[in-house]
């Protein structure tokens, strides 16, 4: 019984230690790099559209700390974040290999 609850213990506290990655390192790693996306694909001046990606990536930062807690597990979390970031720097590194830097 005692070896029961200490495993629900440990699984509990992975799991909050995933949501805490994925909350901040990752969060913070995912905003930064739909930043850089929305500022190659905002229209304007690119001292205005690279303001208005960083205020929407602060937005984008806290949805992510958010969605680190709401979500059904740590895992499901950390990977979908991932996944978010990894679009982002995708489309980033091939408008820079495509249409160059600004």
């Amino acid at each position: 019984m005692i070896a029961q609850a200490r495993h629900i213990l440990w699984r509990r506290l992975a799991d909050n230690a995933l949501r805490l990655i994925a909350a901040l390192p990752v969060g913070y790693a995912v905003a930064s790099l739909w930043a850089m996306a929305l500022a190659r694909i905002l229209p304007g001046d690119p001292v205005q559209t690279t303001m208005a990606a960083a205020l929407i990536a602060l937005l984008l930062c806290a949805l992510a700390a958010m969605w680190a807690y709401a979500a059904r597990s740590g895992w499901r979390a950390l990977w979908t974040l991932v996944v978010a970031g990894a679009v982002a720097g995708a489309f980033t590194w091939g408008s820079v290999a495509i249409w160059g830097r600004i």
